[in-house]
């Protein structure tokens, strides 16, 4: 399992022992969503990876949506 959950404009993702593997940004000159590890030293497992990709993928086909801030 592995949870989502917005700060600003991101979603920290955070694996089941609680910690934060990253973030995923919409980056607007490319017009899709990333995935920017935690630190470089950040070792993904393949489920982790597959989670987060299905998690981009759905962002972009807009299967998911991320909560952005009003400042106004």
């Amino acid at each position: 399992m592995m949870l989502f959950l917005p700060s600003q404009d991101e979603l920290d993702c955070i694996n089941d022992e609680g910690l934060i593997l990253g973030k995923i940004r919409f980056d607007s000159t490319k017009d899709e969503h990333t995935f920017h590890p935690a630190n470089e030293s950040t070792n993904l497992s393949d489920s982790e990876k597959a989670r987060i990709a299905e998690r981009l993928s759905g962002l972009d086909s807009g299967k998911y949506s991320m909560p952005t801030q009003d400042d106004d």
